[in-house]
């Protein structure tokens, strides 16, 4: 790969952290330093806040790189990448900020190092706007080992919003070369299964209401199948304060997989969050894509380093997606596609990736 500078805008499309995760990640792989300009201009609290800082800080040092601009609301931010070490590392928002957020930068980059990577992630592990730790555990993880990756995740503490305080240890192991990935056919969906969780002083009754609530809306529109969402009390050592959710899982015939989740609010009902989650599974597993919304933009970055050519049956392209592709096509050789498919029930959109095919020269 060139090692041009590539100067990015950081207020295009999605216009958020996610173009700093991709970019980052993308160039402490490919060795090319990246400035990101106007850095999430359009949010309410504009620039760098402490997630996305300490992401960036721990991808530089993952490459013994250079950061300029690393500070709370920095509007531009450059990285000029050395090479990858394996090693421990720690990261910490020191707010509720996602430690899911913070394994999407760091994960692509330890798999270029030259030994086993083991980081530890303090923040929020359940939170808003972000992936939950658990959906990283069922649903992202096993469709992203289809690449060649091989990664460990260990919940020592949640960590929910406003506190944070949560714990993650992620150990990964390093690869010569991912390879491209094929899912097309999403088949039939043959699981449905969960949990509702509460945690600290918060009732049991919580999440009773929350589970009866998500199978009382999945059961009005799937009728075939068991739908199975247990009950848990989070145990008061696994959690630094109170939280309550939800989070459901399908498993199709072919193993693709999708989810729909939620996270109790102050005045928000549990039966309301219930059918929030409820709803958001039913949303992705109409459309017969293979992946659901979510994991959609996270498999780009792994599309865009994979040798050969990956093509992903989806729903709707989200505009985090098509934000991951416009950076990747710039930090990479990489060349996507994307074909509108039409049948009489459906439609559904093909994502096509020539990979770079880039190959680890610390292995």
């Amino acid at each position: 790969m060139e090692s041009t500078p590539v100067e990015l805008d950081g207020s295009v499309m999605e216009g958020g952290g996610q173009i700093l995760r991709v970019a980052a990640a993308l160039s402490c792989i490919s060795g090319s330093s990246v400035t990101i300009a106007k850095v999430r201009a359009g949010r309410s609290t504009p620039g760098l806040r402490p997630q996305h800082l300490s992401g960036l800080q721990l991808v530089s040092d993952m490459c013994g790189g250079v950061l300029r601009g690393g500070a709370i609301g920095s509007a531009n931010v450059s990285l000029t990448p050395g090479k990858i070490r394996a090693g421990k590392y720690t990261a910490d928002t020191r707010t509720a900020g996602s430690v899911c957020l913070l394994l999407q930068v760091a994960l692509p980059c330890a798999l270029y190092g030259n030994a086993t990577t083991t980081m530890c992630l303090r923040g929020g592990t359940n939170t808003e706007m972000a992936p939950q730790i658990d959906y990283i555990l069922k649903v992202f993880k096993p469709i992203v080992e289809k690449f060649g990756v091989r990664f460990d995740c260990d919940i020592k503490m949640r960590g929910f919003f406003p506190k944070g305080g949560g714990q993650v240890t992620a150990t990964v192991r390093p690869v010569k070369e991912l390879q491209a990935l094929t899912l097309l056919e999403r088949g039939t969906i043959t699981k449905i299964h969960g949990w509702a969780y509460v945690a600290g002083i918060l009732p049991f009754r919580l999440a009773k209401d929350m589970a009866a609530a998500a199978m009382r809306t999945i059961r009005r529109e799937i009728k075939e199948l068991d739908v199975n969402i247990q009950v848990l009390q989070e145990e008061k050592e696994k959690a630094c304060a109170n939280g309550n959710g939800i989070i459901i899982f399908a498993e199709s015939s072919t193993g693709c997989l999708f989810a729909g989740s939620a996270l109790g609010k102050k005045g928000v009902p549990a039966d309301k969050i219930g059918i929030e989650a409820g709803e958001m599974l039913l949303r992705n597993i109409c459309h017969n894509g293979c992946v659901d919304e979510f994991l959609q933009d996270q498999l780009i970055v792994f599309m865009a380093l994979a040798k050969g050519t990956s093509r992903i049956r989806t729903g709707a392209i989200s505009l985090h997606t098509q934000t991951a592709i416009h950076v990747a096509q710039q930090m990479t050789q990489a060349k996507f596609a994307i074909r509108k498919c039409e049948d009489e029930l459906n439609i559904t959109y093909v994502i096509e990736c020539q990979g770079s095919g880039v190959s680890n020269p610390n292995l």
